[in-house]
């Protein structure tokens, strides 16, 4: 048989059959003649899918221009310190001045209260929300599950990717702000809100901290976004959902009559980052278990959404 006559039929997650020219003619090839692609179950495959989506959302330039943005804020808001003296300052804005121009550390401190509360927020929206509903809108969604992904890897990748990204954009903000403030104010003592004095190091070591607890809160966000991005095929949907839920939840923290069900909304823990400038650190569980939880109930809707959603895209 020349070579002309033989073709080769591709099946998505099968393995490449021969076939001539004449058993096309007669139909497809019957299901024995099909041979199952060899199983991607390895330990290795998972983090090769997980370092693939992570290699794509940070070479995207939109997502690379949010982490632009903020990385600016902190540039801007230690420039407007420095130049600001005591006579253009009053209330809290006066003692925000006065602790920084004391020490370079509390501009990081001070950065991440100013983001955290919305900007960080809707950066960690856009790639959970973009994380299932993106795929399902360019129709790359069922050719990931028939690599074979498989639906469980291919979610936990998905909420992963998201939770990194927001762990790598308080990374930049932090990051930038000690830069920035190491460049603008002295470097020495840090005094906390608890009055006491604490070294450089020490203080260093609570700007981890306040980055830990600040990507756990930005992880929990990541979930409800993830969630949010299977119930529908329009990323910008998912995106737009989860940003409005938060300024919905922002507004209802600011009535008083709805003291009694702050304890249990998001963003009423993303502040706690600040017990770190205490003298001993701050109780932190209760917010990191309000994360912990809403990433369990979140994840557990996506998966139960996802797991039995019938892919059309």
């Amino acid at each position: 048989m020349s070579t002309a006559d033989t073709d080769t039929r591709r099946t998505p997650g099968l393995v490449p059959v021969a076939e001539t020219r004449r058993s096309a003619e007669h139909g497809p090839l019957a299901p024995e003649t099909l041979v199952p692609a060899a199983p991607t179950s390895a330990p290795g495959a998972f983090w090769r899918l997980l370092s693939s989506e992570l290699s794509l959302t940070f070479r995207r330039p939109r997502n690379l221009v949010m982490l632009g943005v903020l990385a600016l804020v902190p540039v801007a808001f230690g420039v407007v310190l420095r130049l600001m003296t005591g006579e253009d300052a009053d209330g809290p804005m006066a003692a925000l001045l006065e602790a920084t121009a004391a020490n370079s550390l509390m501009l990081t401190f001070a950065s991440l209260s100013i983001l955290v509360p919305m900007l960080l927020p809707i950066v960690v929206s856009v790639v959970a929300g973009d994380s299932i509903a993106g795929e399902a809108a360019t129709g790359t969604l069922r050719y990931l599950l028939a690599a074979p992904a498989g639906r469980g890897r291919l979610l936990a990748v998905k909420y992963l990717n998201a939770a990194l990204f927001g762990l790598a954009a308080t990374l930049v903000v932090t990051l930038t702000a000690l830069a920035v403030g190491m460049l603008l104010f002295p470097v020495g003592p840090v005094t906390l809100l608890s009055g006491s004095t604490i070294s450089v190091a020490d203080g260093l070591l609570r700007v981890a901290v306040a980055v830990g607890y600040v990507a756990a809160g930005m992880a929990a966000l990541a979930a409800v976004g993830v969630a949010i991005s299977t119930m529908t095929e329009m990323p910008i949907g998912a995106i737009a959902t989860t940003f409005v839920l938060i300024v919905v939840v922002t507004v209802l923290r600011a009535v008083p009559q709805l003291d009694a069900v702050q304890p249990f909304l998001l963003p009423s823990h993303w502040g706690g980052f600040d017990a770190a400038l205490r003298s001993p650190v701050g109780d932190m569980s209760g917010g990191l278990l309000a994360f912990a939880a809403y990433i369990g109930l979140f994840y557990s809707i996506a998966w139960a959404r996802f797991s039995g959603k019938d892919i059309t895209s």
